[in-house]
Order: structure tokens, then C-alpha cells, then sequence
């Protein structure tokens, strides 16, 4: 499977969060490729300047150091994620979720919202 985690999933994971579920260890673990969108690490970026989030450690390093690989948005990913229907207005997550789909990954989420998405969710 390949795995692409959401931003919750990803800080929860830098910060070993008891949050995050047996299940979702187990997929990140069991994954054949762990994927980090570059949506995640602006959003976390965007969120600690405004001084919405507080946390410890580096993103990129963790992911990195995790063995997640980068997933750049492309120009199809923009265009899919502005087709989407309104389930979800987060432009992070719509663009996740175009990513997903685009690209045949699965979401590791806690968000319900993904749910009404056809996307592959854990």
C-alpha cells in the first residue's frame, strides 16, 4: 500500500501522540511506501508562523528520518482538488485528497470529512 499521511497523522506521529491508534501505527509501519504531501509541511509551516501550532521537532526531518518519501502538487493535483465537491472546505485537505486520487495513494486521516470523498481512507 502506499501511504499517504494526512497533516493530523503526520504530527501525531513526530510528536508519538497517543492519538494515534494502533491501526494507524500499523499502517505506517506495514506501508511499502510512506508519502508526505508538501501540503502537510506548508500547512504545519503556515499554522506555527500565526502561532496556531506549537510543535517540537522538524517536520522534514522527521519525515525524512521516518523514511516517508515527498509528494510535490502538480498542476492536475490544483486542477482536481478546485473539482471536488464542497464536503470539505479546508484547501489542505482538498488537496490531499486531489493528490489521492490523482495519484492512487491511500489517506491515513482521523478527519471523517475524507469519508465522503472517493478516496482510499484508513
Amino acid at each position: 500500500m502506499r501511504l499517504l499521511l494526512d497533516t493530523q497523522m503526520l504530527l501525531w506521529a513526530l510528536n508519538d501522540d497517543p492519538k494515534l491508534t494502533l491501526q494507524a501505527r500499523k499502517a505506517i509501519r506495514d506501508a511499502q511506501d510512506r508519502i508526505v504531501s508538501s501540503v502537510s509541511i506548508w500547512e504545519i509551516s503556515i499554522k506555527r508562523s500565526i502561532g496556531k501550532l506549537r510543535i517540537e521537532g522538524d517536520p522534514i526531518r522527521f519525515a525524512r528520518a521516518a523514511g516517508c518519501a515527498p509528494l510535490s502538487v502538480t498542476w492536475s493535483h490544483g486542477d482536481i482538488a478546485g473539482a471536488l465537491p464542497a464536503h470539505h472546505s479546508d484547501p489542505f485537505d482538498r488537496l490531499l485528497i486531489a493528490q489521492a486520487q490523482s495519484e492512487g495513494l491511500t489517506i491515513l486521516t482521523a478527519d471523517r470529512a475524507f469519508w465522503q470523498y472517493d478516496v482510499d481512507l484508513i
